[in-house]
């Protein structure tokens, strides 16, 4: 039997900031088009190390805190902060913050971490909240002698593509390595073309803030239905021959046709998830439910263009796009796997092009200094309409964050976040072997449903898939 601990005290011995070792000059950078249709939101990213042979928890800390004033330097948008311009637009204010670096000691070994439950065990003890800068740091010793670090950072000034940039620069600058990539924040490659031309397809994908329904009044009445409506987080292991699996069934249908090209596992992944949650929607058949999948542009603008390229790779900051597609729960139901990736597929096509990106810096453009959102983070058109928003992590550096004292026996995106639709995320597993950790944020009653009906895919996260040994 696997024991799991999730009552543990977590004491946080030392606050401290971290400057870059090179003053940065005070200045203001505006965020781009694309990085203001993100909502005022963090993102949370932890990695677990066992216990090494040759570092105490204090060396380790003079090792992190070296590397990341160093980084900084490259990275200096972190130690600034948030304001707002004369317009009422966020930017980013260079003035030297710094990054909030916590120390603390959580009595609880690394095995007994019950990680399939974030919201017990990462939610608050683990993961820091974010005050007044854009990045904050904690590291956490164990009983055992492991330890856990974790970043939060601001949505709205870094994607996951740039987040992990800064990661694995982080722990490149920790082994005295020359950075692989050196971030740009050059906006003007994502400046608004003149005059702004953007397809109608991006209105049914965006919206201003100011056209949507107020939030409905809060219900004070508990219940347990109402408890199924609780959005909580948990963590899944899929081995490689299950995600094999679904995409053989997503592209059972498509034959040999060349116009009909292999569904991805991510396409099928994202089916199954799908069809997954209508099937418990009961006696809603006639509602709809909505899937959205987050695309990185950045290879849709370089568009084979090397000039391009070298100007868009090293770009830090939000280049996505969220299309979504809408089913009745009914035809979910009933219709096949494959008929669902491709479904997917389609929809997709929409927003892998260069010009779908420059639409929507286009669009934008022509709204501001209005705040806009994509309408899948607003759910459906009630809520009783789910929705859930995939996102890819398979470039998740989980192997490149050995800061000197091996690689991380685990690794995980943290995201509960305040929106109506759910959030999924996909990564590969620290042991390198093709399996997936998912991440997933879903109302209690749809990862009840997933856990019952889908127990061949979808294995709770035990100490027994990390790299312990």
């Amino acid at each position: 039997m696997i024991h799991v601990k999730r009552d543990f005290e977590v004491k946080l011995s030392k606050n401290e900031v971290v400057a870059p070792v090179l003053p940065v000059q005070e200045n203001r950078m505006p965020l781009s088009n694309l990085d203001l249709l993100l909502p005022p939101m963090d993102v949370g990213v932890f990695f677990c190390y066992k216990k090494p042979e040759n570092f105490t928890f204090e060396s380790m800390m003079v090792v992190l805190k070296k590397a990341l004033a160093q980084t900084l330097v490259s990275y200096y948008a972190f130690v600034g902060e948030l304001v707002k311009n004369e317009a009422g637009e966020p930017e980013i204010l260079y003035n030297n913050r710094g990054v909030d670096f916590v120390e603390a000691l959580a009595d609880v070994e690394i095995k007994d971490l019950d990680l399939y439950n974030p919201d017990a065990t990462v939610e608050g003890k683990l993961v820091p909240k974010r005050k007044k800068g854009l990045l904050a740091i904690q590291a956490t010793q164990l009983k055992c002698g492991g330890m856990v670090v974790a970043c939060t950072f601001s949505h709205r000034m870094a994607d996951a593509y740039s987040a992990n940039m800064f990661l694995v620069s982080w722990a490149e600058m920790a082994l005295s390595k020359p950075l692989t990539q050196i971030p740009s924040f050059c906006r003007s490659i994502l400046f608004p073309r003149r005059p702004t031309i953007y397809d109608v397809s991006v209105d049914n994908m965006y919206v201003p803030i100011s056209t949507l329904p107020p939030p409905p009044e809060a219900n004070d009445q508990g219940s347990d239905a109402d408890d199924d409506q609780i959005a909580i987080s948990r963590i899944y292991y899929i081995q490689s021959d299950r995600i094999n699996d679904l995409q053989l069934l997503a592209n059972a249908d498509n034959g040999s046709s060349s116009s009909k090209r292999k569904r991805t596992k991510l396409e099928a992944f994202s089916a199954f998830l799908w069809k997954m949650i209508a099937a418990g929607e009961f006696n809603r058949n006639d509602k709809f439910c909505r899937l959205g999948i987050v695309v990185d542009g950045r290879t849709r603008l370089i568009n084979g263009d090397e000039n391009q390229a070298k100007l868009i790779e090293p770009y830090f900051g939000n280049v996505l796009s969220i299309p979504f597609g809408e089913k009745k729960i009914e035809e979910l139901k009933e219709r096949p796997l494959s008929w669902i990736a491709n479904e997917i597929h389609e929809f997709l096509e929409s927003a892998v092009t260069k010009e779908h990106f420059l639409g929507l810096i286009d669009w934008v453009e022509a709204h501001r200094p209005e705040p806009c959102l994509a309408k899948i983070y607003c759910s459906g058109a009630s809520e009783e309409e789910p929705a859930v928003v995939v996102s890819s992590g398979q470039h998740f550096p989980v192997k490149k964050m050995n800061f000197g004292w091996g690689e991380p026996c685990f690794g995980s995106y943290h995201f509960p976040w305040g929106g109506k639709s759910g959030y999924v995320m996909p990564m590969p597993s620290p042991k390198g072997n093709g399996d997936w950790i998912v991440y997933m944020h879903l109302l209690k009653g749809q990862l009840e449903l997933i856990e019952t009906n889908a127990a061949n895919v979808f294995s709770p996260l035990t100490c027994q898939y990390l790299c312990l040994d």
